[in-house]
């Protein structure tokens, strides 16, 4: 039996992708450059950095022009990428004159009510009431990647309103087209994960059963514990946890520590936020990520293990195990939109800076010392 879907399906710009329009692997990429300096994650680039050979990109496509969207319509974003034995790192930023961390705020109301405030475009998606995000795919297998990009995954509502055959309330979906196709999906989001110093750690696979999930071919990786939720009494009227006025430095969302029973002390006009996070443990948290807006541009500096471990890593990670390999990737960024975002048509390579001879040989007697002279430890 054919692993291939068997439907009609249509591309589609849904949260994270890239337009309909056949794009084309870029000429230039971003090379990974091997260091032994030890990196810290704190959004400044260290010395070694300064190696490391910018990708440069030009991102001004857009899926569609919300009704209500004050946000950017093209930014300049680069991305730079350093490699160890261990760890794959990343320098990514781009231009963006607001630092959006509202996501659905809480405000009281002149009459002491509380309300959520939310401002749907045409599409029934947020992009004034949302938060800044920025999103990698990487292919781990998905045929045709390399010439559509994420688009490959993306898929629209026909003209009965369905998605593969299935009756659909969205204006798309995302999974792959064939069974066991992957790709990995790492996701930032200011105010979900950027107080937890993580990326949101995803994936699409061929999934189009919505009993399954939910979302379709869009799943999380493993989590053990910790994430993000919403801020809501049961009764949906509102916050259930804090104390805490709303500011844009260190309350846009309530860590742990600020997850305090809600009491109601506060004047009319007054915001406190409506998203309750903690940092994920699992496969899902395997992106650390440290997040500074300054003076009108994101930095984010990051990095991920290059081969992760668990009973899933193969089908949920991109694994950087081959240093000859050259890896597919795309890169989208948001302005204060829930889907909205730019991108580039052009579909991204990386490959990996190979290591010196000398650097081998001192690696592998350095190895060697250590077998033959053990750290005494009694």
């Amino acid at each position: 039996m054919s692993k291939h879907q068997v439907f009609t399906v249509k591309p589609v710009f849904i949260a994270i992708g890239f337009m309909t329009s056949l794009p084309a692997i870029a000429e230039i990429p971003l090379i990974s450059f091997r260091t032994q300096q030890a990196i810290e994650l704190d959004g400044v680039a260290e010395d070694a950095w300064i190696k490391a050979a910018p990708l440069r990109l030009v991102l001004d496509k857009t899926p569609y022009k919300p009704n209500q969207y004050d946000g950017i319509f093209k930014t300049n974003y680069s991305i730079r990428s350093l490699y160890d034995d261990d760890y794959v790192y990343f320098f990514v930023q781009w231009e963006d004159p607001t630092k959006s961390v509202e996501r659905f705020p809480w405000e009281k109301q002149q009459d002491n009510t509380w309300k959520r405030l939310m401002n749907k475009d045409q599409t029934g998606h947020e992009n004034t009431y949302y938060e800044d995000k920025t999103s990698i795919f990487w292919n781990i297998k998905a045929e045709g990647f390399g010439i559509q990009g994420c688009d490959i995954a993306c898929h629209m509502v026909d003209a009965e309103g369905k998605v593969a055959d299935i009756e659909n309330q969205y204006p798309g979906r995302k999974f792959t087209r064939i069974a066991e196709e992957t790709i990995d999906m790492w996701h930032w989001k200011a105010v979900r994960t950027g107080l937890t110093d993580q990326f949101d750690d995803q994936y699409v696979d061929s999934n189009i059963d919505p009993i399954a999930n939910k979302n379709w071919g869009r799943k999380n990786d493993q989590q053990t514990g910790g994430g993000y939720r919403d801020n809501i009494t049961d009764d949906k009227l509102g916050p259930a946890k804090g104390t805490k006025l709303w500011n844009d430095i260190d309350s846009y969302a309530l860590r742990v520590e600020d997850q305090v029973a809600f009491l109601d002390i506060f004047k009319p006009g007054n915001r406190l936020s409506s998203v309750l996070v903690e940092p994920f443990t699992g496969s899902r948290g395997d992106i650390s990520a440290k997040a500074i807006w300054d003076s009108g541009m994101w930095t984010i500096e990051f990095k991920r293990k290059r081969v992760t471990t668990g009973e899933n890593a193969k089908i949920e990670d991109i694994q950087f195990d081959d240093l000859s390999k050259e890896y597919l990737f795309g890169v989208a960024v948001f302005d204060n939109s829930q889907i909205n975002h730019l991108y580039t048509e052009q579909v991204q390579t990386m490959v990996f800076e190979q290591p010196r001879e000398s650097e081998l040989e001192t690696e592998s007697k350095e190895s060697s010392e250590k077998t033959e002279n053990p750290v005494r430890t009694d």
